[in-house]
């Protein structure tokens, strides 16, 4: 919308700024705005190895550093401790997330699944802690990617000297980098995200190749790498134990298969596909997560076995050259400097463009919830307002960490386990319900080894939970105060009337509209009548004038927009009575009152008794349970709703 031309330069500029901002509101949703959006436009998309590439530069960037972790944490017993996450990768993490694809094809993964079991307020602040475990996932995603980009950059042999000690500052400006793609537009970040899984997934080859070339012509490699092995832990069996017990730190290695569910809504379905049976979207869905989780294994296989053959192990010690970089070490010691110069460059860009899977999840989980909970401001919904809102927390977080990525391993760690046990226990919940007995008994397994991974995760970084506990408070803090600040908003998406109750308003319509708000109790013949008379005599009406009694039944509290259905009803054979259920009954009466105008174009009037207790006390008993003093919180959402005191329906308290 043009600013008029007497409007001053400065509101000229603010209002395009705002233009601009707000301009994204349907971005992250044009392919699916929520669960109940119209299916036009449905099948549209991008084909499902293209959003593979934008799942995979988190997923296949945690080559970088996974090989290195993998070392440092099991020592030569690393190949055998990766193979072990491999096995639970493809037995474990790819089944689970191949079902929640199926059961929610909305990219609200297994939060939105366990939401259904759950209701009321319970139900939201379950939903709540699982958005802040989700939002330490993705927003760590961020923050450690872009500071293992940066390690690698400072520890290039050739930029070393030039960029030391500017690790902090160069991962604040990657994290910034990656919020401006994002303020410009979605899309093209695939485009992007392809090039830089292709040449990343190629290097990587060639390194491999030339991996296990030397360590196939090195003399006794394999046989001293067993002896290491025998001396270390003597039989295969403790070998094996030992590698169950060290797997829970190689985590990080499961990291992408969130990300995977989260950007389903950009697959493209088939031309039939409907919001509701989204058949080829979650197909392609599918042969996304089987695809990437066959090339990561294959890869880490490989990648922890010539990594633990040919590098020495003090080099993966902290501050060893191999720390974090180990493909990297080996790319610049048998591939020579300019061959470990753009492996480094690809890694870096990978590294920086990670956090790109993570920003689009965050975009399409968060806005999905928040707003529909009434617990953030309208602007939640566009896309360019919650980049900047993400990029400050990631700044925030950055430096709080200073950059360090083993610092920050424990939280990520962490909300990857708790996100795919949650998911494990959503499946098997959901295959249970289906009366799927075989998958029931895998599921539970496998929901099993998750819990166990994620407990024994936190017990040897704690600081992961704690991280995860901070994102929580946070979150629901921030949600309760904004719930706050919206409780008087309409909260009513569309008024519908059936035939009857459209008739009684109309009948009205010629004389005046009287409403009376009765809280239903036996709903006799008594019940009504008092009512009646009590009105008319507190407010001092003619006895011939028409009244129609309005009652609302409280559902769920905790929905915040809802649509309003009206049913009208004759009881007692005399008196009219509109019968409605709302999440709140003050913003019900208030959606009621401003329809009834706008149908009629009468002003209506609407009668209330004063509740006695404690203010305070009520307007808890409306911001909890939906009820509470209703008069005054009706007259103030009509007050918010309507600024025109002259067209505002009118609340009449006796």
């Amino acid at each position: 919308m043009a600013a008029s031309a007497g409007s001053p330069p400065g509101d000229a500029a603010r209002h395009r700024l705002r233009a601009w901002m707000l301009e994204g509101l349907a971005d992250m949703a044009k392919h699916h705005p929520g669960p109940h959006a119209a299916p036009e436009g449905a099948h549209r998309g991008q084909r499902w190895w293209r959003v593979m590439c934008l799942t995979g530069v988190d997923y296949f960037s945690t080559l970088g550093y996974q090989p290195g972790i993998a070392a440092l944490a099991a020592g030569a017993l690393s190949p055998i401790a990766t193979l072990v996450l491999v096995l639970v990768t493809l037995a474990g993490a790819l089944p689970v997330y191949r079902r929640v694809a199926r059961e929610s094809p909305h990219g609200q993964g297994s939060i939105a699944m366990l939401e259904r079991l759950l209701s009321f307020w319970k139900g939201k602040l379950f939903v709540l802690t699982l958005l802040g475990f989700a939002a330490t996932d993705f927003l760590i995603t961020i923050t450690l990617s872009a500071a293992d980009a940066a390690t690698h950059l400072v520890e290039n042999p050739h930029l070393t000297s030039a960029l030391h000690n500017g690790q902090l500052v160069i991962t604040l400006i990657l994290v910034a980098l990656l919020g401006a793609v994002f303020l410009k537009g979605f899309l093209e970040a695939i485009g992007v995200a392809i090039v830089l899984v292709g040449l990343y997934l190629a290097l990587n080859a060639v390194v491999v190749v030339v991996g296990l070339w030397h360590v196939a012509t090195t003399a006794h490699a394999v046989a001293d790498w067993s002896h290491a092995l025998t001396a270390e832990h003597g039989s295969v069996p403790v070998m094996i134990g030992v590698a169950l017990l060290v797997f829970p730190k190689l985590a990080l290695g499961l990291s992408g298969f969130e990300t995977g569910v989260a950007v389903m809504p950009h697959i493209e379905g088939d031309p039939d596909d409907t919001e509701e049976r989204p058949t080829g979207r979650i197909r392609g869905a599918k042969k996304l997560l089987t695809t990437a989780a066959v090339i990561m294994s294959v890869f880490l296989i490989i990648t922890s076995f010539i990594t633990t053959l040919l590098i020495p192990e003090d080099a993966f010690k902290p501050g060893g050259p191999a720390n974090g970089r180990a493909l990297a070490y080996l790319a610049h010691e048998y591939l020579g400097s300019l061959f470990g110069t753009v492996y480094d460059v690809s890694t870096i860009a990978i590294l920086w463009f990670a956090g790109a899977s993570a920003m689009a999840g965050l975009l399409n989980l968060m806005p999905q919830y928040l707003p529909r909970y009434g617990m953030a401001p309208h602007w939640a919904r566009a896309v360019r307002p919650m980049v900047l809102v993400f990029t400050l927390i990631a700044f925030l977080v950055t430096w709080l960490f200073d950059a360090d990525v083993d610092a920050q391993g424990g939280a990520y760690a962490t909300g990857v386990l708790v996100l795919i046990s949650s998911a494990a226990i959503a499946v098997t919940i959901t295959a249970r319900r289906a009366r799927e007995h075989g998958w029931t008994t895998g599921f539970a397994v496998i929901a099993v080894v998750f819990l166990y991974t994620t407990v024994a995760n936190v017990i040897e970084r704690p600081d992961g939970v704690k991280i995860g506990a901070c994102f929580i408070a946070g979150i629901i803090l921030v949600s309760f105060l904004s719930r706050l600040a919206r409780a008087f908003e309409l909260r009513v998406t569309s008024v519908v009337l059936d035939e009857k109750a459209e008739r009684f308003i109309r009948d009205t319509a010629h004389r005046k509209i009287r409403f009376i708000a009765n809280e239903p109790d036996q709903r006799d013949l008594s019940e009504y009548r008092d009512k009646l008379q009590q009105i008319r005599t507190d407010n001092d009406l003619p006895v011939d004038d028409d009244f129609i009694f309005v009652e609302v039944t409280v559902g769920d509290p905790s929905e915040f927009e809802s649509e309003l259905r009206v049913r009208g009803e004759v009881l007692h054979g005399r008196f009219r009575v509109l019968v409605m259920d709302s999440s709140t009954v003050s913003n019900a009466l208030a959606a009621l009152l401003l329809h009834a105008r706008d149908l009629t174009g009468a002003r209506p009037h609407i009668y209330f008794e004063w509740t006695e207790g404690n203010p305070f006390a009520q307007f808890l008993r409306f911001f909890l349970f939906g009820q509470g003093e209703v008069a005054p919180v009706t007259r103030e959402v009509l007050r918010e709703a309507e600024p025109d005191r002259d067209r505002r329906p009118r609340v009449h308290v006796g």
